[in-house]
């Protein structure tokens, strides 16, 4: 759902009478239903502004990856980096901290803005039935969408399905997360009567599709599956059972869409950099949408490939200096863990860790004069030539000694600590603003529901099934690394485990899918000790240890200070904070 210039205009104005900082986006004065949309235009428009919470700055436009990012894969960092001060990534969050704050006000507006629309858009004369349908099952679908994020964060929290009338009856206490999830369920699998498939949509993922739908709710059951090892309770065997099938269920809706992967790993994250959609795959399902340059009064740019994503210098100040001589500059604060490294190598897995953790660094042998060339650790300059080499940028081989040009260390590096190369923005097809980009966030893709599928069916039938090791082995044999046969239950069930860590790295789903094993906080701490005594692990700031001693506090996120001080009916904080 690009927006254009005309969309943004129409779209500013809507979203004034829904901006707000307070409790469950409070307003002022009262509203009439009916009174913030007419026609179809402007409805359409006001939907665009329920989206518009997805591509916030305290969303996926940049706290998220501060928020979500600290596992045992991917740590912050880079040399003589310090701790930085918002979100849980550094593992010294408070519940004062700005990014934990501004992403629960910001979730709430964005169910606020659900609300309205929802009492709105049936009163709204000359748009078609069919029409008030799909947009409603939108809407509906972002408001449990928004509710999940909210769950998975803070477990209980105050629940809302009107919108704010009045600043009168805004103490509200916390709602017990099963009743929420109960509501999750039925709106997201509801909703999926009323949406586009994925083919009638084109299959471009800037919108809700069924797809979407049946693929998030699976994500949503099989979080919920994990609740109790969340909450350090005995698991009910036929409660998880159940919500496993349901997963397995709603996941292999999906596989009956269309999507298929694409030939190559990094195919699906070039278009992504490039502003493009599924050119050689039906692979993205769901992404958050960023545009422009930063250079016109479209502001819709993001943050992915520029403080996520691959290293370069800053030469956005050069005019003169395009195309190769200038890929993007990128802060990378997000570096491998040498868990991650270990973990490809252990798989014979070069094409994913040769794109997902970056084997080269660029160089100019002039400071300020352009990127002429590109350093690449021993080895790495003839592996990416059988991979990616003619879709990116190269500088001519040279030798090591050289100043410019593809060349290779001499040595070995000992260090498996390495910048994210996940998103590239030598890609983006405009001269490149020094801090935003137009580069798409994944929300969901077919490998994760390829993955969705073989872990649910291991988890409902004691074993892998036929179908389990159909989807594992597709994700696999696109990695171009051995498939898998006559495994037990236990060995499939780690083997869909590494599987996501190496498929789904730096997508801001690890935690997440730490926390539902229950293995977020051991797998953390059991890093500590390599972070201190730097065994392979050289890069990352003297104090990179302390990010991994986590506390099973780190299981939710505080309720931030300001609500509490504001909502006297929330009594307590989430345990430890």
């Amino acid at each position: 759902m690009k927006l254009s210039k005309l969309s943004i205009i129409i779209l500013s104005a809507a979203l004034i009478l829904t901006a707000s900082c307070d409790f469950l986006d409070k307003e002022p004065t009262r509203t009439t239903s009916g009174s913030y949309f007419k026609n179809e235009a402007e409805t359409e428009s006001f939907l665009k502004g329920v989206y518009a919470i997805l591509t916030q700055t305290s969303f996926y436009g940049n706290d998220y990856f501060f928020l979500a990012g600290g596992d045992d894969l991917e740590a912050y960092g880079g040399p003589g980096r310090s701790p930085v001060t918002r979100g849980l990534i550094c593992n010294n969050a408070n519940s004062s901290d700005p990014a934990v704050t501004a992403f629960w006000y910001t979730l709430y507006a964005g169910i606020n803005r659900a609300n309205i629309f929802l009492e709105s858009v049936y009163g709204v004369s000359g748009l078609p039935e069919s029409a008030k349908k799909r947009m409603a099952a939108e809407a509906r679908f972002l408001r449990a969408f928004y509710y999940f994020n909210l769950v998975q964060c803070w477990g209980d929290v105050p629940f809302k399905t009107s919108s704010t009338q009045s600043v009168d009856g805004l103490q509200i206490a916390r709602t017990p997360k099963e009743q929420i999830y109960d509501f999750i369920c039925k709106e997201m699998e509801e909703s999926a009567d009323h949406l586009k498939t994925a083919s009638e949509n084109g299959y471009l993922p800037g919108s809700v599709t069924k797809s979407v739908a049946w693929g998030i709710l699976a994500r949503v059951y099989m979080f919920r599956a994990g609740e109790c090892f969340r909450d350090g309770v005995a698991p009910d065997p036929t409660l998880r059972k159940t919500y496993f099938t349901k997963a397995g269920t709603f996941a292999q809706k999906v596989m009956y869409e269309g999507h298929t992967l694409a030939p190559n790993y990094w195919d699906y994250f070039i278009d992504q950099c490039s502003d493009k959609y599924n050119t050689t795959g039906k692979e993205s399902i769901w992404e958050a949408e960023f545009t422009g340059n930063y250079s016109t009064d479209t502001r819709t740019e993001g943050r992915v490939g520029n403080i996520i994503g691959i290293q370069a210098p800053d030469l956005s100040s050069k005019a003169e200096l395009t195309g190769k001589a200038d890929p993007g500059f990128g802060y990378c604060f997000f570096w491998s863990t040498p868990k991650l490294y270990e973990l490809y190598e252990a798989n014979g897995d070069k094409n994913r860790m040769n794109w997902n953790i970056a084997p080269f660094t660029y160089t100019q042998s002039k400071s300020g004069k352009g990127v002429d060339g590109r350093m690449f650790e021993k080895g790495k300059r003839d592996e990416v030539k059988a991979q990616y080499w003619n879709k990116s940028f190269s500088y001519g081989d040279q030798p090591s000694n050289a100043k410019f040009g593809d060349r290779e260390k001499t040595t070995e590096t000992t260090d498996y600590s390495r910048a994210c190369g996940k998103w590239r923005r030598e890609y983006e097809p405009d001269k490149k603003n020094k801090n935003f980009t137009l580069v798409n966030f994944p929300i969901l893709r077919y490998a994760d529901v390829l993955l969705m599928v073989a872990e649910c069916e291991n988890e409902v039938n004691g074993g892998p099934t036929t179908l389990a090791y159909q989807c594992i082995n597709a994700v696999r044999q696109r990695a171009g690394i051995a498939v898998l046969a006559g495994l037990n239950q236990e060995d499939f069930r780690t083997a869909v485990k590494n599987e996501r860590a190496m498929e789904l790295c730096f997508e801001m789903t690890r935690r997440f899918d730490l926390i539902r094993w229950g293995e977020f906080k051991a797998n953390m701490n059991a890093l500590v000790a390599r972070a201190k005594n730097g065994s392979n692990w050289t890069l990352g700031p003297s104090n990179v240890y302390t990010y991994f001693q986590v506390s099973d506090t780190y299981n939710y996120f505080p309720i931030p200070s300001n609500e509490m001080s504001v909502n006297k009916a929330i009594k307590d904080n989430n345990p430890g904070w």
